[in-house]
C-alpha cells in the first residue's frame, strides 16, 4: 500500500448518514475547517428503514436540532409528502410533529447543502485507522491509503460496522441496502481497547402501489393547515399524499407461527439485540399472541417513484413466507413485492466508554454519534451529530463545548441516558424517559436552545433578532393579560358560554380566566384585544405558559434542586477505591462511567441513595482537609 497525503483539515467526520450530515454542517457552522468521508456519496442522508421524521419525542429532538443551528428540519420540510400533528387531543408535552419524506428528494437536497456548506469539504472514501499519537486523535487513514490529518475526528458510522444482512436462511457481509460495509475501522477500534457490542435493527418489505387494493384500507391524510418543523420555514407544502392503514390477521399470525422455526431470531442465526420498541412482525405475533391482529401502515417513499414502505410488517423471514404474508392482508392480496425485509447485524459502542460531551474517554479528540452509540432512529442520530460535531469543532477552535442538560433538551436526556446508563438494545427515545417533559415541548425548542446556537455562529443574526423580538412580545402579553381586568358585561358572559364555562360573578384578570380549562387565547383576545398582531406562535406561547404556569413552576422547583447536585462537581482524579462503605456494585459502576457530578453519580445504575451519600462525606471531607492544609 502506498500511502500519500491527502489533506489537513481541524475536523474530520466519517460517514454521511443522519448523524454525519449534522455533525458535518455543525462543525463547519461553529468555523472549523471539516472533511466529511462517506462509502458512497450517492447515498448521503439516505433512509434505508421509515421514509419519515419525526413523531412522539423524535419530532421534538427535530425542532431541537433546528433551535440549535441544524439541517434536518429544514431538510424535510423542503423534501415532504405528507406533514400531521400528532396527539393534538393530549397536553402540549406530548404533541409532536411527524412527515412522510420523499426519500429521494431528501438525500438529493441534504447532499446539495452539504456541498455548498462553505468550510466543508466532502468525498467519497471508506476510513480504516484512525491516527493516534500521545492519546490523541490526529486523524485518519483510508482504504487506499490517502492521510487525512486533523486535530479531531468524529465516526458516524451507523449500521456499516461489521455489518451482516439476514433473510431467512441467508446471511451475507453488507451495510444497509446492499452497501459496502465497513470492518477494518471496526476491528480498529477494538485494538484500540474499545468495548464493541453486537446489535440488530431490521426493515419492513416494499411493495408496488399499483398492486395495493387501497378501496380495502382505511385512508390517513396529512394536516390541511401549513406544518413545519423548522423556525425559518415561510414556504408550505400543501399538495401532500396519504398513508394508509390495513391489519393483520389470524391468516397473517398462523403463518408466521407455522414458519417460526425459519425466522433467523429464533433459529439462533441472530445473536445481536434489536429494539424492544420497534419488534418484527414476528416477534409481535409471539410477544402478544392474545391480539388478533396489528396495525399496518402502508406509506409512500415518495412522488415519483411507486414503491410503498409496509409499515409495522419489519420482517427476517425468507423471502418466501413474506410473499405468504403480505398476500393475507386486506388491500395487499395481489401486492408485488419489490424488496424484501431483512435484518441487519453490526457493531455498536458501549457509550458509557463516551464523556457527556460525545469525545471517547480513551482517546482524546474522538467523539462519535449515531447509532455507533447504540441509538435507533434518524432523530436520535441526527441529534448526537449535531452535538458531537459542534463540540469537536469548539474543541479545536479553544471554545468551550457543550453538554445539554436532562431539562435543557431531549437531546440532553437522550446523550445523558447513554452515558451514563448505557444500553443494552438499540435506544429510542421516548416522552417517559423525560422527566422535565413539560418543559422539553415542541412549541418552546427556540425558547430553551436558540441562545446556545447564536453563540457558536450556527443562528444568523437576522433570525436571532426575530427569536428575541418573539421572546420580548411573549412576555409583554403575558404581562398585558396579567394586568388587564376583564368584566362581567353581556359580551364577556356570552363569549364564556360559547366556550362551555360558567358565568362571571365579578371582575377577573385576563391571565386568571385563560387558565379555565375551558377558555382560549382567541376567545380572551376576543375581549381584550391585543394592541398589535402577535403571530399564532406567540399566542401559542402565551397560552401554554399562562394555563401550565403551577405545573411549570413545579418542574422548574425540581430543576433548581438537581442543578445543586450537578454543581457538586468529583474530582476527575477521584478513587473510589479508597471509598469504605461503598457497595461493590456501585463502586464498579462508578469506576466505569467515571461521573462528573454527584447528579450523574445518582443516575447510574447499581449506585443507591446510601452510596452516594457516602460519597458526598468523601468529597467533602477531602475539600475540607485540602483547605486546611493550604
Amino acid at each position: 500500500m502506498n500511502y500519500y497525503e491527502a489533506g489537513e483539515y481541524e475536523v474530520v467526520v466519517i460517514g454521511a448518514g443522519h448523524a454525519g450530515v449534522e455533525a458535518g454542517l455543525a462543525s463547519a457552522r461553529t468555523g472549523a475547517k471539516t472533511l466529511m468521508i462517506t462509502i458512497n456519496l450517492d447515498m448521503i442522508a439516505y433512509m434505508p428503514c421509515n421514509p419519515s421524521v419525526g413523531g412522539p419525542a423524535k419530532g421534538i429532538v427535530v425542532r431541537e436540532i433546528d433551535a440549535l443551528g441544524g439541517e434536518m428540519a429544514k431538510n424535510i420540510d423542503k423534501t415532504h409528502i405528507q406533514m400531521r400533528m400528532l396527539n393534538t387531543g393530549k397536553g402540549p408535552a406530548v404533541r409532536a410533529l411527524r412527515a412522510q419524506a420523499d426519500k429521494v428528494l431528501y438525500q438529493q437536497e441534504m447532499k446539495k447543502t452539504i456541498e455548498n456548506e462553505p468550510n466543508l469539504t466532502l468525498i467519497q472514501g471508506m476510513a480504516e485507522r484512525f491516527i493516534v499519537e500521545d492519546g490523541e486523535c490526529r486523524g485518519i487513514v483510508t482504504q487506499t491509503g490517502a492521510i487525512y490529518r486533523s486535530k479531531a475526528v468524529v465516526v458516524t458510522t451507523g449500521t456499516f460496522m461489521r455489518g451482516e444482512i439476514i433473510l431467512g436462511d441467508l446471511k451475507y457481509s453488507s451495510g444497509p441496502n446492499n452497501q459496502q460495509p465497513a470492518v477494518k475501522l471496526s476491528e480498529h477500534l477494538e485494538e484500540l481497547g474499545f468495548e464493541l457490542v453486537r446489535f440488530k435493527t431490521g426493515t419492513p418489505p416494499r411493495v408496488n402501489s399499483n398492486t395495493i387494493d387501497y378501496s380495502k384500507t382505511e385512508i390517513q391524510p396529512g394536516d390541511d393547515v401549513p406544518r413545519a418543523f423548522s423556525y425559518e420555514t415561510k414556504e408550505f407544502i400543501m399538495d401532500q399524499l396519504p398513508c394508509w392503514l390495513t391489519y393483520t390477521n389470524e391468516e397473517t399470525h398462523t403463518i408466521i407461527g407455522d414458519n417460526l422455526h425459519r425466522s433467523p431470531m429464533y433459529s439462533g442465526v441472530i445473536k445481536g439485540r434489536g429494539p424492544r420498541y420497534c419488534p418484527s412482525i414476528e416477534d409481535k405475533v409471539v410477544r402478544f399472541n392474545d391480539k388478533p391482529r396489528h396495525q399496518i401502515f402502508l406509506e409512500p417513499e415518495g412522488r415519483n417513484t411507486e414503491e410503498v414502505y409496509v409499515q409495522g410488517f419489519s420482517t427476517s423471514l425468507p423471502e418466501d413466507v413474506q410473499y405468504r404474508m403480505l398476500r393475507t392482508i386486506p388491500g395487499l392480496e395481489k401486492a408485488q413485492l419489490m424488496r424484501a425485509g431483512y435484518a441487519i447485524e453490526y457493531d455498536a459502542m458501549v457509550p458509557t466508554q463516551l464523556w457527556p460531551t460525545l469525545e471517547t474517554k480513551r482517546i482524546k479528540n474522538l467523539y462519535t454519534a449515531g447509532q455507533i452509540n447504540g441509538t435507533s432512529g434518524y432523530e436520535e442520530a441526527a441529534g448526537q451529530g449535531l452535538m458531537a460535531g459542534m463540540n469537536a469543532a469548539c474543541r479545536v477552535l479553544g471554545k468551550e463545548e457543550v453538554v445539554l442538560s436532562r431539562s435543557d433538551a431531549y437531546i440532553g436526556v437522550m446523550i445523558d441516558d447513554l452515558v451514563t446508563k448505557g444500553t443494552n438494545e438499540p435506544y429510542r427515545l421516548l416522552t417517559s424517559r423525560a422527566e422535565y417533559r413539560l418543559l422539553l415541548r415542541h412549541d418552546n425548542a427556540d425558547l430553551r436552545l436558540t441562545d446556545i446556537g447564536h453563540r457558536l455562529g450556527m443562528i444568523s443574526d437576522e433570525r436571532y433578532a426575530a427569536f428575541t423580538a418573539k421572546k420580548e412580545a411573549i412576555a409583554m402579553e403575558i404581562d398585558r393579560l396579567k394586568a388587564t381586568i376583564i368584566k362581567p358585561d353581556e359580551t364577556t358572559q356570552a363569549v364564556i358560554r360559547e366556550a362551555g364555562g360558567s358565568e362571571l360573578k365579578d371582575g377577573i384578570r385576563g391571565a386568571d380566566l385563560l387558565r379555565r380549562p375551558e377558555m382560549t387565547y382567541d376567545a380572551i383576545k376576543q375581549l381584550i384585544p391585543s394592541p398589535e398582531a402577535l403571530g399564532e406562535d406567540v399566542e401559542e406561547q402565551v397560552e401554554i405558559q399562562i394555563k401550565y404556569e403551577g405545573y411549570i413552576e413545579k418542574s422548574l422547583q425540581q430543576v433548581d434542586r438537581m442543578k445543586k447536585m450537578e454543581n457538586k462537581k468529583i474530582p476527575v482524579d477521584i478513587d473510589y477505591d479508597a471509598i469504605s462503605g461503598i457497595a461493590n456494585e456501585a463502586r464498579t459502576n462508578l469506576k466505569e462511567v467515571q461521573p462528573l457530578s454527584i447528579a450523574q453519580a445518582s443516575r447510574i445504575s447499581g449506585v443507591n441513595p446510601a452510596d452516594i451519600s457516602i460519597l458526598l462525606i468523601y468529597i467533602e471531607q477531602g475539600r475540607v482537609a485540602r483547605t486546611a492544609s493550604e
